[in-house]
């Protein structure tokens, strides 16, 4: 039975997606529903959603962000402000026009995101610099229209959160821009063990009505790359659209400078496709709902199922559980392989004589004996060691699965053949972003806060180079 249930997960290599999809459904973080386009969060998946949101909230709070709620319907004429902005987001907007049994006097677009709504309130907020800076975020749900969905990474609802910030002067909101992107950074890497790569979108790849987008970068096990926050300058574009002023020190009237920064739930999706093998989930400690998992073995036998509760309240300063069902061990050890518990510990009658457990790690499936008397401060070690070797792995992989290209042939080469983020040079003319696009399906990820000058020359023309930037397919 054990061999069968690890079996039921497709390999890696036979087929990702669905290697992927076969991992969500078994271990049950999420569900269809019968909305298309939309997920059921299982408690499972939920557990990490809640997991991330309560890391990153104290992480914003520790740099005076605070927490509201904007109402979910937005009236077109709002909306319809802001040019650039409206013309992005038009064909993935989701629109109410009944209340009732009556038709509204004016249609009420269903948030695909807030800017309009956080301007309108601050254009009431605002009066004075002394009402500035505004640092406030939202934890909500927001509805894109998508065509292709796929659990965690696309979905027409998902649970995001978004904040929003007015300033005084430009460099306020610059330096607010870059400070959010680097929390996000800190956090995939600490708490996520996810490297990601730091840098600024192409023009023609950023926000719809932003001056400048920021981006973090991951990459997946399979060579494509995710985005995996985003943070926005709005510089005072939305200000003037919106008529957000307020009166300096001189008694003059300014126009405020905005940002406005994301992290959604295709973070799950992200972890899944970094960490995961083809036994299902890895999950960092960090981050996982369940830390540790006792296995009593033959815990029908006198004094086993005593000793399982015995070693839960021992190690009570992590997520722990035992699983005392009558499932066989062997399944036991499949289902926490599968569920990417961290760590395992399993005990049993002849453990019990000699003084001790055997811990297992669910990343490298190591096995150690650890005497009872040091279990709590070893299994506080693995987790450690665990948390650290998982970010070290998947930058390790993400070094191995980058390349450079100095000449067009060899970036096709590299697209076509070498899974993974490709490091070129472009002069900076959106033609040849374009080119790269419709003829290797690459786009620019980012260009990186760390340049690098490769060559001189741009990866497609052939012209003169301004430009370091990392290429890739992506989710």
């Amino acid at each position: 039975m054990a061999k069968k249930l690890v079996e039921a997960i497709t390999s890696m290599e036979e087929d990702f997606a669905q290697w992927y999809t076969d991992v969500v459904k078994k271990a049950e973080l999420m569900d269809y529903s019968s909305v298309k386009g939309c997920m059921i969060f299982k408690p499972d998946g939920y557990a990490l959603w809640e997991n991330i949101q309560s890391e990153l909230d104290k992480r914003f709070k520790e740099t005076g962000v605070r927490n509201v709620y904007m109402p979910m319907f937005i009236p077109e004429s709002l909306l319809q402000l802001e040019k650039d902005h409206v013309e992005g987001f038009a064909p993935e907007v989701a629109w109410v026009t009944k209340g009732g049994l009556n038709d509204l006097q004016e249609k009420l677009c269903v948030r695909p995101t807030s800017e309009t709504l956080f301007c309108d309130y601050y254009k009431n907020a605002v009066e004075s610099y002394r009402d500035l800076p505004q640092v406030l975020n939202q934890w909500c749900s927001v509805v894109r229209w998508e065509k292709e969905t796929r659990p965690f990474l696309r979905s027409r609802e998902f649970l995001w959160q978004e904040g929003h910030t007015a300033h005084a002067t430009a460099q306020e909101a610059e330096e607010r821009t870059q400070q959010m992107l680097n929390v996000y950074a800190d956090f995939c890497e600490d708490y996520l063990a996810m490297p990601v790569i730091r840098g600024k979108k192409t023009e023609k790849e950023k926000f719809a009505g932003a001056e400048a987008t920021y981006t973090i970068e991951a990459l997946m096990h399979d060579g494509k790359a995710l985005q995996s926050g985003t943070s926005h300058n709005f510089g005072d574009g939305f200000a003037k659209a919106f008529g957000i002023q307020y009166t300096d020190k001189e008694n003059k009237l300014q126009y405020v400078h905005q940002t406005s920064w994301g992290m959604t739930t295709r973070l799950i999706g992200a972890v899944i496709m970094v960490h995961g093998d083809d036994s299902g989930l890895v999950l960092p400690p960090k981050l996982a709902p369940t830390q540790v998992m006792i296995i009593p073995v033959m815990q029908k036998k006198e004094g086993v199922l005593e000793k399982a509760a015995w070693l839960k309240d021992v190690l009570s300063n992590y997520r722990v559980k035992v699983d005392d069902s009558d499932k066989s061990p062997g399944w036991k050890f499949s289902e926490c392989e599968m569920r990417g518990i961290p760590v395992r510990v399993e005990i049993g009658p002849k453990d019990i004589e000699a003084g001790c457990a055997v811990i297992v790690r669910r990343d490298t499936r190591e096995k150690i004996q650890v005497s009872l008397d040091e279990i709590n401060e070893k299994v506080g070690q693995v987790l450690e060691n665990m948390q650290r070797e998982m970010l070290e792995r998947a930058r390790e992989h993400r070094d191995a699965h980058t390349s450079v290209a100095d000449t067009y042939e060899e970036f096709k080469e590299a697209v076509a053949n070498k899974p993974g983020f490709i490091k070129a040079m472009w002069c900076e003319d959106e033609a040849c972003e374009i080119k790269i696009k419709e003829e290797t399906t690459a786009t620019a990820r980012c260009m990186p806060f760390a340049q690098e000058q490769l060559s001189k020359q741009c990866v497609c023309c052939s012209r003169p180079a301004k430009k370091m930037v990392y290429w890739g397919k992506a989710y």
